[in-house]
């Protein structure tokens, strides 16, 4: 195989493939092994010149005689011939490629198809040059196999590809190649092989752009085409300004997914926050209804930190939530240090939010949901609204009864030391509890260091408090003075 660079013909074949080309065409009808014959002869000519022209037409119409011959034997051997000639050029190697990939639909039955894309395959193997082409001969027969049923085979042989570092192939089209191979990796099962190949997408590729000015958009312009003019051989593609509101949908779809299926609420309302800031969504207002009352379904089933919450808030300022009142008043509850009692919870928004397919009252076994973990989301709700109680009451109370908790909260004993314990764990809130005497502690036990501090910023506090009533004091005093003296000068 020759180098990459393109070589100064030691001589122009122009002249004789004109001439042949159409005696071999003609030949081919009668006698194809003669014309093979003839052709490979003046190939090897045109190649030992370094003639690019004239070898590229050569061995496309070598494969192209060979497949209108109906041999698909003839043309798999003619094109693993002619990648192995001693110093064949990469270009003509590309070319008889891209011209072989058009014949894959061509094939008149799987079998055929089949052994031409395993003969591409095996050309293409290892060649830095004709990476593209074999990524895309890949996908076909990746294809091929999951429509034939065989997921795992199909998943393996497009998972293969490392697309990411392709430097001649465009950034969508990469894009493209590792959604489906996710998509084929959800599809299979294997959820953490899908979640690493996610991660080679930049999601700064799918940042909204911001509108342009006609002077923009024709300096961009200018400066795009400058840029292709000196543009090397070699170099990759510049990167077309289209529109990829397709590939961010099905990306954020598959996060989704990803995230539903282990139960990262606070990632899928981060990814549909991503889908809400999409044209396509804001101007939808089906879509738009959707996918708010999701951003706020999932911040709220999010287990409560700094930054759940403070997300939380961030959303509870949107000003569309007004499109969806009843999502809007349920996030509202969690933003206010006041109680929210289970029940009624429960029988206020419960038939609202069953209606979608996020939450289910009933277990999966007695559900018509499609969705299995529904039942799941709406445990985890329940569990939700207890753990905000009990850090309302955690704000309010230093010392509670447990019978008084256990009311306040609408759960038993056991229930309630369950959760004390798990926001204790998580260090949400400070508790302790004294089952003999049946008490629950919110205070925090403090050394003589914290009393001693709090103390002095309390008489600090104090005495600034005192100056600064003293100066008013003074300043109205002085105030007094001068009001009788003016009015007396009147």
């Amino acid at each position: 195989m020759s180098s990459g660079q393109i070589l100064k013909p030691d001589k122009d074949f122009t002249k004789e493939v004109d001439k042949q080309l159409p005696e071999a065409q003609e030949l081919a009808k009668d006698n194809i092994q003669a014309a093979l014959e003839k052709l490979s002869l003046l190939e090897k000519h045109t190649r030992q010149a370094s003639d690019l022209a004239s070898t590229s037409r050569l061995v496309v119409a070598i494969v192209t005689i060979s497949k209108e011959s109906g041999d698909w034997g003839l043309l798999n051997e003619q094109v693993l011939l002619l990648s192995k000639k001693h110093g064949q050029l990469k270009q003509a190697t590309t070319k008889m490629v891209q011209v072989v990939m058009t014949f894959i639909d061509e094939a008149p039955n799987a079998d055929a198809k089949l052994s031409v894309i395993e003969t591409l395959r095996t050309v293409t193997e290892g060649k830095i040059f004709v990476e593209v082409e074999r990524a895309r001969v890949t996908r076909t027969l990746s294809n091929m196999k999951k429509e034939q049923g065989d997921l795992n085979a199909a998943a393996d042989i497009l998972c293969e590809l490392q697309v990411e570092t392709f430097g001649s192939m465009e950034r969508r089209e990469k894009t493209e190649f590792i959604l489906e191979q996710v998509s084929l990796c959800i599809e299979k099962g294997d959820w953490t092989q899908a979640g690493i190949l996610s991660r080679k997408i930049g999601t700064k590729y799918f940042a909204r752009k911001p509108k342009r000015t006609p002077e923009q958009i024709e300096k961009d312009t200018k400066e795009r085409e400058e840029k292709e003019k000196n543009r090397g051989a070699d170099d990759a593609p510049l990167e077309k300004e289209d529109d990829v509101t397709d590939l961010k949908l099905q990306y954020y779809e598959q996060q989704i997914t990803l995230a539903k299926h282990d139960d990262k609420y606070l990632d899928a309302c981060k990814h549909y926050r991503q889908v809400l800031d999409t044209e396509s969504v804001e101007s939808n207002p089906g879509q738009l209804h959707a996918v708010l009352q999701r951003v706020i379904y999932y911040i709220i089933l999010a287990p409560h930190d700094n930054e759940q919450s403070d997300l939380l808030h961030r959303i509870h300022l949107d000003a569309r939530n007004t499109l969806v009142p009843a999502e809007a008043q349920l996030l509202k509850l969690f933003t206010v240090p006041e109680l929210m009692r289970w029940p009624i919870v429960s029988e206020k928004f419960g038939p609202h939010l069953c209606t979608s397919d996020v939450f289910d009252a009933e277990p999966p076994s007695s559900s018509s949901s499609a969705d299995p973990k529904a039942h799941q989301r709406w445990l985890d709700l329940r569990k939700r609204v207890i753990e905000h109680n009990v850090r309302v009451i955690a704000k309010y109370y230093t010392r509670i009864k447990m019978p008084r908790l256990t009311q306040l909260l609408d759960l038993d004993e056991e229930e309630t030391e369950s959760y004390i314990s798990q926001l204790v764990t998580a260090k949400t809130v400070y508790a302790k509890i004294d089952r003999p005497a049946r008490v629950v502690s919110f205070a925090k036990t403090r050394d003589a260091d914290e009393v001693l501090n709090e103390w002095s910023g309390s008489m600090k506090s104090l005495l600034g408090l005192l100056e600064r009533i003293d100066h008013l004091i003074t300043k109205e005093e002085m105030m007094a003075r001068i009001l009788p003296s003016q009015g007396t000068v009147h």
